[in-house]
């Protein structure tokens, strides 16, 4: 995939979900819906935020918690339980910082009203433009990794 063909998402999801996929090497989004992952393709950068520390839980964490580069194809497993999500695989980037959003809404394009940041995550998976992947890809990791 050349540079310029690459695209850049935000996934949102729980801070322990997304530990998990670290830990695990996969994506999971829209509670294990396929369209998002489907819009995705190998080689596009992700950044997960995570508005919520646990699933189901109150305490919010508002970090951006991890970022990675999207490999292979859409596939789905059984979790259990009769649930069966869509997962895609992602190398991430075991030296990257979480940080937090608020220092950085200013400066991010895909925020129009900081004041109602809130509401650019809602629909659980945004696409974002370069720029404001790599400024928070600097704040992450230090450095934009040459993959991007």
């Amino acid at each position: 995939m050349s540079r310029e063909s690459r695209r850049f998402w935000i996934g949102v999801a729980s801070r322990d979900h997304v530990l998990r996929g670290v830990r695990e090497g996969f994506a999971q989004l829209n509670h294990g819906k396929v369209r998002a992952l489907e819009r995705m393709r190998e080689g596009d950068g992700l950044i997960y935020y995570s508005p919520k520390e646990r699933f189901g839980e109150r305490e919010p964490c508002q970090h951006f918690t991890a970022i990675g580069r999207v490999v292979g194809e859409v596939y789905r497993v059984d979790a259990g339980g009769g649930f069966r999500p869509y997962r895609r695989d992602v190398v991430f980037f075991a030296e990257a910082r979480e940080v937090p959003v608020r220092p950085l809404l200013e400066a991010l394009d895909f925020i129009q009203d900081p004041r109602r940041w809130g509401y650019a995550f809602r629909s659980g998976h945004l696409e974002i433009g370069r720029d404001d992947f790599e400024r928070i890809a600097r704040v992450m990791l230090g450095e934009i990794p040459d993959c991007f």
